[in-house]
């Protein structure tokens, strides 16, 4: 079994459909995944990839072939499948998505009966079922059904959880691009039911992602930052393949990574509702929630990079909040997962609460810290050369500290940063930086992105 690959990385397992990700390896892993369960009913929902509703037959069928009833979501995002596995009487759920990867990749990520990712450990025994076939033998089959309330008692929860009168009061305007993705059925209507005029980019279901691809980034929201400006929304918020993550721009088009949008959720709103809570966040998490934290009694645990990492984290501590960098933010009172569509009613809600109008969202960020942060990645061709680049990175120079939880965080003072470590999901190496101070910022990334270089060679 140790020296089998991991079929598992960051979040499920995933590759190219009909070539790394096969009907067979598909078969194989849902019957892995219905011995790890045991017993159904199990919620299958898929995202909007020409290969999605395919592999959602073809994992309904084996469960259903392997004795357990299998109940087909249709197309949603991930976060409304998981609480659907969670509140909905299921005993877990399968979702069929590659998140923000390319168009030619799939995958399969399961959520436990809480509605979370199984944890990392689970996933080794899935592993070990797949590739010892010690499938259980079971019976008959099980039904195959339709649940149709799987969107609309999302969307209910989701409404519970925000002062819907206060926001409806303001007549917020909203720019969204839903990258030709999963969260185009969805956030459109809570943000309606918000009483929000809303501006939809990319509102079409497409999955070859034409408009933007499947990730959002500070580098391809320019659209949506114009939109913005020209349309004098309030905000803008833009989403990946599967609506578990968004990325915002304040009302002046400046967009923002998910850390720095979290850490003001977790200043201006959260912390009302959840004082002296912990928030969990992983290590690459920006010094603006760190600095957030000690102003208003939050308790910041980290952990390795991963959504799985920060929501089981979450639910091992009862923390209510948790958050990564790419836009990811957990709110414990309805799912300790990324979901891109609460986040959005929660921005919303905060909003809404500040005392005057005149306090936008880009003011509400002026009031945090600051600091500068450049996050850039490197393609890399195997593992044998990640662990070159993190040890090259780790020996050059005189660094006041280095964390090695998750590859390398290596501290240059107090507050500058620089970190890497190997994708968990694609064949890159990931670096992000942090300072206070940009000319240094900008000299370090230079002067490890040397180093990364000249390793590739």
């Amino acid at each position: 079994m140790q020296q089998k690959p991991r079929l598992f990385g960051t979040n499920g397992v995933r590759g190219v459909w009909g070539k790394d990700l096969t009907s067979e390896i598909v078969v194989n892993l849902t019957y892995a995944i219905a011995t790890y369960f045991k017993n159904g009913p199990i919620v299958v929902g898929h995202d909007g990839r020409r290969s999605s509703p395919i592999i959602s037959r073809l994992v309904r069928a084996t469960l259903s072939s392997a004795g357990l009833d299998a109940v087909d979501a249709g197309l949603v995002p991930t976060p409304c499948l998981q609480h659907a596995a969670k509140r909905l009487g299921y005993n877990g759920g399968v979702m069929i998505t590659a998140s923000h990867n390319p168009p030619e990749y799939n995958g399969i990520k399961p959520a436990a009966a809480d509605g979370v990712e199984i944890s990392r450990e689970d996933e080794l025994t899935v592993e070990d079922i797949y590739y010892s076939k010690r499938f259980s033998e079971m019976a008959g089959h099980g039904r195959q059904y339709t649940d149709d309330n799987v969107v609309p008692k999302y969307i209910d929860k989701v409404l519970s959880l925000v002062d819907t009168e206060r926001i409806r009061s303001r007549n917020f305007t909203i720019a969204m691009d839903t990258g030709n993705g999963a969260q185009a059925v969805v956030v459109p209507i809570i943000a309606k039911k918000l009483g929000c005029k809303v501006i939809v980019i990319n509102g079409d279901i497409d999955a070859d992602f034409p408009g933007r691809g499947s990730e959002p980034t500070t580098d391809n929201l320019g659209v949506l930052a114009d939109v913005v400006r020209n349309g004098k929304a309030d905000f803008g918020v833009a989403f990946d393949g599967d609506g578990d993550r968004s990325i915002f721009c304040d009302d002046r088009g400046t967009i923002y990574w998910g850390d720095k949008t979290g850490a003001l959720l977790a200043k201006n709103l959260l912390a009302q509702r959840h004082k002296g809570a912990e928030i969990v966040c992983p290590i690459n998490t920006s010094m603006v929630l760190s600095k957030v934290a000690e102003e208003s009694g939050l308790k910041v645990i980290y952990t390795k990079v991963g959504s799985v990492e920060v929501s089981r984290e979450m639910v091992k501590r009862k923390a209510p909040l948790g958050l990564e960098e790419n836009g990811g933010f957990m709110y414990g009172p309805l799912n300790e997962v990324r979901d891109g569509a609460m986040t959005t009613a929660l921005i919303l809600d905060m909003l809404a609460a500040t005392t005057t109008s005149d306090l936008s969202f880009s003011r509400l960020v002026e009031n945090l810290p600051r600091t500068f942060q450049i996050k850039t990645k490197f393609s890399c061709s195997s593992r044998d050369i990640v662990e070159r680049v993190v040890k090259a990175c780790m020996e050059h120079g005189s660094p006041k500290r280095i964390e090695t939880m998750d590859g390398a965080k290596i501290w240059i003072d107090d507050e500058t940063w620089l970190m890497v470590r190997p994708s968990g999901t694609e064949p890159l190496i990931r670096m992000y930086a942090e300072s206070t101070d940009k000319a240094l910022l900008d000299s370090k990334v230079d002067e490890y992105s040397r180093i990364i270089k000249s390793q590739m060679n």
